[in-house]
């Protein structure tokens, strides 16, 4: 019985703590929109945006995007895509480096969480810990830009993460 309760616990824990990572970091976080994005039609992530108590997205008020995703992506695809975003959005920004220390290989199921803390910095989890801060000046408008911002690759999509 103790085996099966301890064998429980792990199961559950690392889902609470997921659950419960913008709302520990964020004052007030409350999920504001949801969405799924696909690639050729295929689902790769589903997204969701937590703003301060579930307002509408105020690029002057720190929010969390969380990605939960849906197929196994190694470390160099997310900093490749991310880099070849910055570039097709007209924002080349020098953050490699720092991308290949935040973001790691990722299977179906693991949850990027990602909260801006101001306009220079974004903190990063991976399945509830913490794998680093990026910083660069307005990091948070060009990262979330590719979710969130004007000319994202799904207009749809962004929508209804916004709430909108």
């Amino acid at each position: 019985m103790r085996s099966f309760l301890a064998l429980l616990w792990l199961l559950l824990a690392p889902a609470s703590a997921q659950a419960n990572t913008v709302e520990s970091v964020l004052p007030n976080a409350e999920l504001r929109g949801a969405a799924t994005f696909r690639f050729v039609g295929f689902p790769l992530y589903k997204a969701r945006l937590f703003t301060q108590s579930g307002a509408p997205l105020d690029w002057n008020k720190d929010f969390g995007l969380e990605l939960q995703y849906m197929r196994n992506l190694t470390e160099f695809d997310l900093v490749e895509s991310t880099m070849r975003e910055f570039a097709r959005l007209g924002s080349s920004v020098p953050v490699r480096g720092q991308l290949e220390t935040c973001f790691d290989d990722v299977r179906k199921g693991d949850r990027y969480t990602a909260v801006s803390q101001g306009q220079n910095k974004i903190a990063f989890w991976l399945n509830g810990k913490r794998t680093c801060t990026l910083s660069h000046p307005q990091i948070k408008s060009r990262f979330m830009g590719i979710f969130l911002g004007e000319n994202t690759r799904s207009k749809s999509f962004t929508g209804k993460l916004k709430g909108e």
